[in-house]
Parts: C-alpha cells; structure tokens; sequence
C-alpha cells in the first residue's frame, strides 16, 4: 500500500481505538436534547476537517470492531471502506489528491467522498456521545474494508465466517457508500442495479490479414462481431434479446409516486452531464430508465486496430465487451440464457465459417430494500430533524454487490443512507465532499442514533 494511504486508513483505526472509553449502560435512550449534540458537532468542526496524521499503523484488509452488546439497544452495523481509487496531481487535480484541501466550503481530497467522509462522519457521531458524557443509544459495530476497490477480495467468504459470530447479535446494516442525486436535498437510497458483463469472441484464426489479399474472400471477425452487437439495442435504448423485459418488476402506484416526488432540474442535469439530448423528455422516464429498467451497454471491441492512422488489416480475431444493467425480478442466470440464446441465432443466420465463443465473465445481481423496515423510518424522522425536508427516496444505476451480500448471507435490514452531493466526483480528478454535508452528515447519524432506539 502506499504510504501515504497506509497513513490516512491507518488514521481510521486509531479512532476507533480512542472511541473503546464510550459509556454504556442498560438505561432507556436519553431524553435530553439532541441540540447539545448539533452544538458540540458544530463548535468542534474544525477538529472534525482535519484528518489525524503521523500514525504508521499496520492495517488488516478488513477491521471489524464494537461498541456495546447491551441485549436492551438495537445493534446497528455501519459498513464502508478506506481505500481509494489511485489518483495522482498530474492527472487534473488542483492540489496533491492526499492531502485534505478546503476551498470556498470544499475538502477536496481522493476518498473525501469514496468513503472516507462517511466513515469519518459515523465516528463524529459515536465520539460526540463519549464527549458528552451520554450514553450511546444503540450498540455499534463496524466493518471497514481496505479492499472494496479491488473488488472485495474475500469479503465474502469473511461474512459467512463470521455470520453467527462477529454479525449474529446485529439488527440492522447501514451503508453509507453512494450519493444524493441532488447537491442540497438529502437522500435515502433503497435499490441498486445489479450487473452482467459479457465477452463475445469471433474468430477465424489466430494472425491478423492483410486487406488486399484476403479481402472479400472470407467472413471477416469484425464484420461478423459488429453485426452481432449492433443486434442487442436499438437507437431508443430498447434492448432487442427476446424475453429480457419478461422478468422485469411491474411499476407500482407507490412506486410511481416516489419518482414523481424527486426534486431533479432536468435541464440542470442535462447540462452537467454535458450531454445534448437524453433519450426520454420526463423526469420521471429519466429516473425509471436509470433505475428500474434495464440498460445494455456496448464497452469494447478487444483485438482490432484502435490506434491513430491507417492500417490494412483484417483481425483474425475480436471480441466484444458489452454488460446489462439488471433490475428487480430479473435474474443472471436466465439473463446468461437469454442472451447467448439471441447471439446464436443473429449468427448462425449470417452462416459464417468463422468460430464464435460467448462468456459471461460477471454476474451481480440487483439489491432492493423494504422502505417500511424500522431503520428506514428512522433515517426519515431523523432526516427531517437534521435538514427539515422529506428525503429523496431514489435508487442507484449502478451496482453495489456488498448490500445485496448482506441482505442474503446475515438475512438483515440494509440501508443505504449517503451523504455526499451529487457533484462530488467519486472515482474522479478534484473528488471533494462538502463541509456542510460532512457535519450534518455527522449530526445525521448522530440523530439517527435516537431515533433508531424510539423505534426499535
């Protein structure tokens, strides 16, 4: 690991460490003001910015760590993680990406946002209760990955093990890993897409041709490849494999309501994203499409000539790289089928001599949470006192397998509860998380504590 890495995710431990003197006791949630904790969150913030340095501590993959077992309190596990995508200054950023940079209410820095301002925020929460002398209101536990951004190795197989050990006394799993999809709006986040990524191989053999003597004597892999891509989706987005929409959740009057009650300036979005036109006119279509519908991209073409100039080459092989977007009900499995099922038909209708091989080398399936279970409505109410409005309830495009991973190995409540705004550039140059929303966040969870213990 990089040094400097090593530094700041070892920061994360030592806190922990400092949080082991937090009182607990068997008494009923407080009932003195929260504002006492909103004001220490708020007269401590500076303290809360600046990130600890110095250590050199040794870090595992993954620290798992508590906070009270009192049998009385619900149990509430936060995930997240403290490793990063690799950034460096020459790249685009402003300022050295690892060293926390504050410009006009901004903390720019990699993993300000992805994840490290989360987590942060959760133990400002944890620690301002120690400060204060109170007791915490629920158990906590944590569980930070240090591999989350290649892929979780064995994160998995960490999660059965300790599943009726570390994981058997908690109720409730809270994951803090997205973003709102406004820049002032709060969010809750209750689905994810899931995902299946294919390779499709066209081969005749193994060296490349020279264009003047074999061309238009032989079925040409790209030809071949480019026909079969171009079989999957239309110029709308519709996706043409039989059968894929069959599985597909029905849209529900509940359903309906929640996209029409997101607050999304379409031409705002449209303008960011630096994009001309989107394929559909509405909000609503907009979000269904991102969310509950699903999408098929087209990622690649591996083995033709992509360099600049011209080269007279026929590949003697390709493959092609394209993945789909899943959605509640559908399944990976039936999804594999159905689309090796369509490209060995396109193909064999162009009776080419040539050799075609498909692989799905990806299968994640889709996330959806009850938006009625006890830690939803809490997250509500304490929405509604932290930031005095009525949350987003939206659903992530893209696929975060470490929710669907706890809902089906440990069989508990998952809630997805983000704190970054929607402009702060995750996995990109000048990644930041805003001051205002790093200390709310941390009055948020703070909040989400008592309200947590009144429902339970």
């Amino acid at each position: 690991m990089d040094p400097k890495l090593r530094r700041m995710a070892s920061s994360f431990l030592a806190l922990l460490l400092l949080l082991e003197g937090v009182m607990f006791s068997s008494s009923s949630p407080p009932s003195w003001p929260l504002d006492k904790v909103f004001q220490y969150i708020d007269l401590h913030q500076d303290e809360f910015v600046q990130l600890p340095g110095g250590q050199s501590l040794p870090i595992p993959p993954i620290i798992l760590a508590h906070l009270g077992n009192d049998p009385k309190k619900p149990t509430v596990c936060f995930y997240g993680h403290l490793d990063v995508q690799s950034a460096h200054q020459d790249d685009g950023w402003l300022t050295d990406p690892y060293t926390l940079m504050e410009v006009d209410g901004k903390l720019y820095g990699r993993g300000a946002t992805d994840n490290k301002g989360p987590v942060l925020a959760w133990i400002n929460a944890v620690s301002t209760f120690r400060a204060l002398e109170q007791d915490l209101p629920v158990n906590i536990k944590f569980i930070l990955e240090g591999m989350e951004e290649a892929g979780s190795i064995a994160l998995e197989e960490l999660i059965r093990k300790e599943k009726d050990r570390f994981f058997s006394s908690v109720d409730y799993i809270v994951i803090s890993d997205n973003l709102w999809l406004s820049k002032r709006k709060p969010a809750l986040t209750y689905g994810t897409r899931g995902n299946s990524y294919f390779l499709v191989k066209v081969k005749c053999r193994d060296q490349d041709f020279h264009s003047g003597t074999f061309g238009g004597i032989l079925n040409e892999p790209v030809a071949d490849l480019v026909a079969l891509l171009g079989s999957l989706v239309d110029s709308s987005g519709h996706i043409l494999i039989p059968g894929i929409y069959d599985q597909v959740a029905p849209l529900t009057e509940e359903e309906k309501e929640m996209y029409e009650a997101i607050d999304l300036d379409l031409e705002q979005y449209r303008s960011s994203s630096q994009v001309e036109k989107f394929l559909f006119d509405t909000k609503e279509e907009i979000l269904m499409h991102l969310w509950r519908y699903p999408s098929l991209s087209i990622h690649g073409i591996e083995g033709a000539f992509d360099k600049p100039g011209t080269k007279t080459v026929i590949p003697g092989w390709v493959t092609g790289k394209f993945s789909i977007r899943l959605v509640p009900h559908m399944n990976v499995s039936m999804v594999e089928k159905q689309v090796k099922q369509h490209l060995e038909d396109v193909f064999s209708k162009r009776n080419s001599s040539n050799q075609m091989a498909i692989s799905m080398v990806l299968g994640v399936q889709p996330w959806i949470a009850n938006t009625n279970d006890t830690q939803y409505l809490a997250a509500k109410r304490a929405i509604r006192t932290v930031f005095g409005t009525e949350p987003d309830m939206i659903q992530d495009g893209s696929s975060i397998p470490i929710a669907k991973l706890f809902q089906d190995i440990i069989q508990k409540s998952v809630m997805m509860l983000p704190l970054g705004a929607v402009d702060d550039g995750e996995h990109s140059q000048n990644e930041k998380i805003n001051r205002w929303n790093y200390i709310e966040g941390s009055k948020l969870f703070a909040a989400f504590f008592l309200e947590m213990a009144k429902l339970h």
